[in-house]
């Protein structure tokens, strides 16, 4: 579970306090500081994987684009800053985001072809919170990989199953398109891609 640290914190002052090497992981969400709790190994198997598929295919494509290691996601007009678990940037898009030298921060949809959250415990985050914030961003692609089936029937479905969710930005909105079992993914930026949710899931095993 995360854990509320300190309430009513700027996206400034939350970045002139955030610890060094400190091996805690910490979001801001919407004024608040919030401890991320460690994630599990299926977590990372998950998106380490995640990650390095669609860095073949980028390269593939030679677009220009990269995976930071840690940069920051912020809604503008809010006082939120998110590490998402995957986050794609477009390179030549950066050079028009005020935050990226300085604080290695994003500010505008433009810049992230794709940004990907895979569901812990902290599932409510993923579905209702950044859901809102990367729709409002303008993030053309936004997937939600729920492996262990944890979030809200109403987002995946009854009975629940592991869900691969992809969201894509048509006319300001989210539209969601679900994959399940031996479904082939279907990705709106990377319509090459050749994987099935069953595959991204059994990575994890």
């Amino acid at each position: 579970m995360t854990q509320a640290l300190q309430n009513v914190v700027t996206f400034e002052e939350f970045i002139a306090w955030y610890p060094e090497n400190s091996g805690i992981r910490y979001e801001l969400h919407h004024g608040e500081i919030v401890e991320m709790a460690q994630p599990t190994g299926k977590h990372e198997r998950i998106k380490g994987f995640a990650a390095a598929e669609l860095t073949i295919e980028f390269r593939r494509l030679r677009l220009p684009y990269f995976i930071p290691n840690q940069a920051i996601v912020r809604p503008p007009q809010r006082e939120s800053g998110y590490f998402p678990d995957v986050l794609i940037l477009n390179d030549v898009a950066l050079v028009d985001e005020p935050l990226w030298e300085k604080y290695s921060t994003v500010t505008k949809g433009s810049s992230i072809p794709l940004v990907i959250e895979v569901v812990s415990t902290n599932w409510r985050d993923d579905y209702y919170l950044k859901l809102a914030d990367y729709e409002e961003m303008e993030i053309l692609e936004y997937w939600i990989i729920d492996y262990a089936a944890l979030g809200a029937k109403k987002f995946i479905g009854n009975p629940k199953q592991p869900t691969f969710s992809v969201y894509q930005l048509i006319d300001g909105e989210y539209q969601v398109s679900q994959f399940r079992g031996n479904d082939k993914i279907i990705s709106p930026t990377f319509p090459e891609l050749n994987l099935t949710a069953e595959q991204v899931f059994n990575f994890g095993q």
